[in-house]
């Protein structure tokens, strides 16, 4: 056993872009070595608690225990099994003082904890895949070495990406304080109808167009650039407008705006700076967001002001639908509203309103669409 981990390491030494081996028990002293310091870096120290010292140390239930770790998105393992650390047990035991001195409902307790796992699960993935593609293109590393090579400087990264999350965090956390301090002063929290949805909001969609042609015969690489260019053009577009970015889907982008007129004007910066025919030089000069748009496709917008729900990071009522749907109707790097949205809009100066004919929509029904544009 020795002599077999005291040679895979020196292979590794001596050949550090090898792939795996392909029987994964080949060198089980490697993996876990590797393991244990991952767990000392990242985990705070070494597995030794079960699911039922867990539960005896917050003073709950083993099922509790279970539902928690089930509710972060994670694979539980049997009651006994030593597969927990400290750290965990100091997360469960906080979350179960928030249960205890009942400043959260259970119920609250289990969405609070998946929103969580949801994000952080996507996160982590997404940061480490970043990593492999950086370290991959800047050494010249086959994927599995780029993978390797990341593995080994996790710990060493983990606790500046930490540190950067929980800054991020706290920041959303404070814009979103200050915007519903801000719609308390002015009194838009304040309804006649006590069933309308509660947030007054213009939700806005930007889809690509023709997304599955222009991306048939790209490979992973291409496709990677091709997706990200879209993504970050469109969040720069709409942050830089006063706008905030809901989701992406693919090919597609949803945000929200405070107020109708910031909505509008995010719709027309999506479409002319996504348009397809980008005069690129001109956008550099500029200092324009639209550096590196080249090959983008255009994007058909809708945009409607409406009241919503959010809730699970997302938002939803009637106008989220009536937004997405205008986009399945309007012209590539056009922007489309509903009647009462541009009614709304009238006396926006810059603005042209264009009242298109009646169109039947798919699960809205008949409606005139409004194009706007600027003047």
């Amino acid at each position: 056993m020795t002599d077999r981990t005291g040679s895979a390491r020196q292979d590794d030494e001596a050949r550090p872009v090898a792939p795996a081996p392909a029987d994964p028990s080949a060198a089980p002293g490697v993996a876990e070595s590797a393991g244990a310091r991952l767990d000392a870096a990242l985990l705070g120290g070494a597995r030794t608690l079960s699911m039922r010292d867990l539960a005896e140390r917050a003073g709950v239930d083993v099922e509790l225990v279970r539902l928690y770790w089930r509710t972060l998105g994670l694979p539980h393992p049997d009651a006994d099994d030593a597969a927990f650390t400290v750290r965990d047990a100091d997360a469960l035991g906080s979350a179960a003082a928030l249960l205890r001195e009942d400043l959260v409902s259970g119920r609250t307790m289990i969405s609070l904890t998946r929103a969580l796992g949801h994000t952080s699960d996507r996160l982590a993935l997404w940061q480490v895949e970043a990593l492999v593609e950086d370290v991959a293109t800047r050494q010249g590393l086959d994927d599995p070495a780029a993978r390797r090579a990341v593995l080994e400087a996790l710990p060493v990264l983990a606790p500046v990406l930490e540190a950067q999350l929980l800054h991020s965090y706290r920041r959303h956390l404070a814009s979103i304080a200050s915007r519903y301090a801000v719609e308390f002063a002015a009194g838009q929290d304040r309804d006649g109808d006590p069933a309308a949805l509660p947030l007054a909001r213009a939700v806005g969609f930007a889809d690509m167009v023709s997304f599955t042609r222009r991306t048939a015969g790209l490979g992973s690489t291409d496709l990677s650039d091709f997706v990200q260019r879209f993504e970050t053009i469109a969040r720069d577009v709409v942050t830089q407008g006063g706008g905030r970015v809901v989701k992406t889907i693919g090919d597609a982008v949803l945000f929200v705006a405070d107020d109708v007129r910031t909505g509008a004007r995010v719709a027309l910066e999506l479409a002319r700076v996504l348009g397809g025919e980008l005069d690129v030089e001109r956008e550099k000069a500029a200092g324009g967001l639209a550096e590196g748009a080249r090959g983008v496709t255009p994007v058909r917008v809708g945009v409607v002001w409406g009241r919503v729900l959010s809730r699970f990071g997302d938002v939803f009522g009637p106008s989220v639908n009536v937004a997405a749907r205008l986009t399945d109707i309007a012209d590539p790097s056009t922007v489309l509203t509903d009647p009462a949205t541009a009614r709304l809009l009238v006396d926006v100066p810059g603005l042209v309103l264009e009242p298109q004919p009646e169109r039947e929509l798919e699960g809205i029904g008949a409606l005139a669409p409004v194009r706007v544009r600027t003047a």
